[in-house]
């Protein structure tokens, strides 16, 4: 291999790699951070590193007042669906629903019938009608 062409395949990765590490080693006291460690990992961690050293050094700027979920508004809710009930964390029904139709989980379904009044057999809950 011709030695130019040795230092340009070999030479300018590395080169690239160092301006990564000089430029961690130089930023990373800016914002509060250890130089020699994000310099190593720049160097020899290729991209990864510093792109690593990017993402982390722009969450140590962490303003309360910029998040919208800081002030505990964890959800947004659309105005057309205010007031009505909430559902269980599964999903399934409302606070002390169980499925079976009373609020003490008794059931008062007939045999061979869910307590919702539809079908036993009918398991995916398909629409009346619909028989695949």
């Amino acid at each position: 291999m011709e030695p130019f062409l040795a230092a340009i395949l070999i030479g300018l990765p590395i080169a690239w790699l160092a301006a990564f590490a000089v430029y961690a080693y130089l930023d990373a006291p800016k914002h509060g951070m250890n130089p020699r460690k994000w310099a190593a990992l720049s160097f020899f961690l290729p991209l990864f590193g510093f792109f690593a050293y990017l993402f982390e050094r722009e969450e140590r700027d962490y303003d309360p007042e910029e998040d919208p979920y800081a002030q505990g508004a964890t959800f947004a809710i659309h105005e057309s669906r205010r007031g009505e009930e909430l559902l269980d964390p599964g999903g399934t029904g409302v606070h002390g629903d169980d499925g079976s139709g009373t609020k003490d989980g008794s059931t008062t379904a007939k045999e061979g019938e869910r307590a919702d009044g539809s079908d036993s057999d009918d398991e995916w809950n398909d629409p009346p009608g619909v028989d695949l």
